[in-house]
């Protein structure tokens, strides 16, 4: 296993936040998946969504899935589609610890209601879109994940404590292995 975990949900679930804040609490690189295709577009993933559409996206994006299971090494976030291509499963699956960020679809549009900058989400019933996206993508995420943590309302300190007592259930990381667990990690206020 190349990477150590990888981060799976739909827009919004939280993948980018939780990811680099567990990555910094295991003091083990982030890598953001949408960041790597966007480096190598040369543009941002709507504007090369809407220029090229979603199948070229597609193609982009199971190449660096291929290449992060193969040499990513720490956490990996992959953007809300990652999971579509029964081939990035099987990848993400073998090459991380996949874990889904499960959020219900009112929640996750009470966090991306003023989001423009999701393709898939910038339609005439945003909600209605994550409804259908949830529906589709639930039980691929589940298929390709190790464990799944339901984000719901908590904090990004909380889930990450949450996500770091997971990879130790599954030894993937050594118990106290990261730093903060029990310390100052989850002061301050809920973020989103």
């Amino acid at each position: 296993m190349a990477g150590l975990a990888a981060l799976v949900g739909l827009p919004g679930s939280g993948k980018t936040a939780i990811g680099r804040r567990l990555g910094q609490r295991l003091g083990i690189p982030f890598v953001d998946s949408d960041q790597v295709i966007e480096e190598r577009i040369g543009c941002s993933i709507r504007e090369y969504f809407e220029r090229e559409g979603e199948e070229r996206f597609r193609d982009v994006e199971q190449t660096v899935i291929a290449e992060l299971a193969a040499s990513a090494e720490g956490v990996v976030a992959t953007g809300g589609g990652s999971v579509l291509r029964p081939v990035n499963r099987v990848q993400l699956r073998s090459g991380f610890h996949v874990i889904y960020l499960r959020s219900s679809p009112e929640d996750l549009f009470r966090r991306l209601r003023h989001d423009v900058k999701r393709p898939l989400l910038q339609v005439a019933d945003p909600l209605g879109r994550l409804r259908e996206l949830h529906t589709v993508r639930d039980p691929l995420y589940r298929e390709t994940a190790h464990d799944v943590i339901d984000t719901g309302r908590p904090s990004v300190a909380v889930l990450v404590n949450l996500l770091v007592m997971q990879l130790e259930l599954a030894g993937i990381v050594a118990s106290g292995e990261a730093s903060g667990v029990n310390g100052g990690e989850a002061r301050g206020g809920p973020e989103s």
